[in-house]
């Protein structure tokens, strides 16, 4: 596969998946995490927040492979 390819493919699942990873992480912080105060909240807002990096460097390490000959 080109690495074009694998780049248009890359960003589309990139955006698919931080639209899904962000409604979740709404959700759990909306239903699980406002209102139980600072010692939950924060940890629980960090984790949330930087919880889409290790997928995303995964796809962006996938992404820039160099082309393969076929």
């Amino acid at each position: 596969m080109k690495i074009r390819q694998r780049k248009f493919i890359g960003i589309m699942a990139t955006i698919g998946f931080l639209v899904v990873y962000s409604l979740i992480a709404m959700a759990i912080g909306g239903q699980y995490v406002v209102g139980q105060g600072l010692a939950l909240e924060l940890p629980a807002f960090i984790l949330l927040g930087v919880g889409w990096t290790p997928v995303a460097m995964v796809l962006i390490r996938w992404m820039s492979k160099p082309d393969t000959e076929n």
